[in-house]
Parts: C-alpha cells; sequence; structure tokens
C-alpha cells in the first residue's frame, strides 16, 4: 500500500512538474496588445456630467492575471453598479457585461474604432417590452480624461437618445469643466 501510494505520488509529481514546465515557455494567457487596448480606462474617477454635476466615482482595475478589467461604480445618488470587460480572443472583440443594485444587466460587444475609442453595443429588453440597442463609447481626451457617451436606440439605430455624457477625471482632481479641457 505505501508504496503505491509512493508511485501514484510521484507520478502526479511528473506531472505537475511537466505542466509547469511547458506552461513556463509559454506567454501568459492575455498578453497580446489587444489585451490592453481598454487600460486608458484604468484608474479611480470622479465622473462629470455635461452640466458640471459630480453624476458618481468609478474605479476601474485590472483583474485575473490581466485577463479582464473590473468596474466598480457608485453614483452620486447612491446608486452602485459593477461591469467585467474582456478581450476575448476566439471573436477578437471586447465585452462588457454590466450589473446593477437596482436588478438591471446589460451586455454589450466591440471594440476599437477607426478613431480610437472604444465603441460597445448591445440590446437591453425596453420599459415598455420590444429590444433597446444600447451604444457606449469611451474616449481619451488629450488632458488625460475620458470621455463617455452612452445612448440608445428603439429602432435598431436609426435615431439615438443619449442616455448618459460624461467626463472622467482623475479622482482629487479640481474641476476643469464638464467638457474636461483646461
Amino acid at each position: 500500500m505505501k508504496l503505491q501510494r509512493a508511485r501514484l505520488c510521484t507520478g502526479l509529481l511528473a506531472v505537475l512538474l511537466a505542466m509547469a514546465g511547458s506552461a513556463a515557455g509559454q506567454e501568459p494567457p492575455c498578453a497580446a496588445t489587444e489585451h490592453r487596448q481598454f487600460d486608458f480606462w484604468l484608474g479611480s474617477w470622479e465622473v462629470i456630467t455635461q452640466d458640471g454635476n459630480v453624476a458618481g466615482t468609478n474605479n476601474i482595475r485590472r483583474i485575473l492575471n490581466g485577463c479582464a478589467l473590473e468596474e466598480s461604480w457608485q453614483g452620486a445618488e447612491g446608486s452602485l453598479g459593477k461591469s467585467f470587460n474582456m478581450y476575448f480572443a476566439r471573436d477578437g472583440k471586447w465585452h462588457q457585461t454590466w450589473v446593477d443594485g437596482g436588478g438591471s444587466r446589460l451586455d454589450l460587444a466591440g471594440g476599437l474604432d477607426e478613431r480610437g475609442r472604444m465603441v460597445m453595443a448591445g440590446l437591453m429588453p425596453g420599459p415598455a417590452g420590444g429590444e433597446v440597442l444600447h451604444e457606449i463609447s469611451w474616449e481619451k481626451l488629450a488632458n488625460g480624461t475620458v470621455r463617455q457617451h452612452w445612448r440608445a436606440s428603439k429602432d435598431g439605430g436609426q435615431a439615438w437618445q443619449d442616455v448618459f455624457v460624461g467626463i472622467y477625471r482623475p479622482a482629487g482632481e479640481a474641476t476643469t469643466g464638464a467638457d474636461g479641457g483646461d
């Protein structure tokens, strides 16, 4: 019995060492540049509306060995939400799943556009039935802030309504105006 256990342990150790050796020569799973396309959103932010009011704070951090970004939102009026964002190499797209404290969920997919904006879109059931197309873009501005533009369409993208437009500025910075300008 002891001999069998010793052989089993030796065999398991050999398998583990072989796996570790083969993994050591490989690139980490999320090391490709595509996995860093959304890094401009990383950080602790104060989010300002177009009329200059504080909408809330947002903390974006890299998690899961750099394979995902986690968003933690806290609205000025007490709303809470989280999203998980990742580049999925199999389909070549970024994906976001947003969940909030009010029971809403929004799934988006997309990627960088020709202007360098991260743009993701997805369908969500509308409050009066039917589906609403949501599109959210994030754009790094020259002054280091990030502009988020969230819009929705009830007719498949023919007409759009703004849901939210805001400027993310690093938490603790003095107010520079809603446009994020200097």
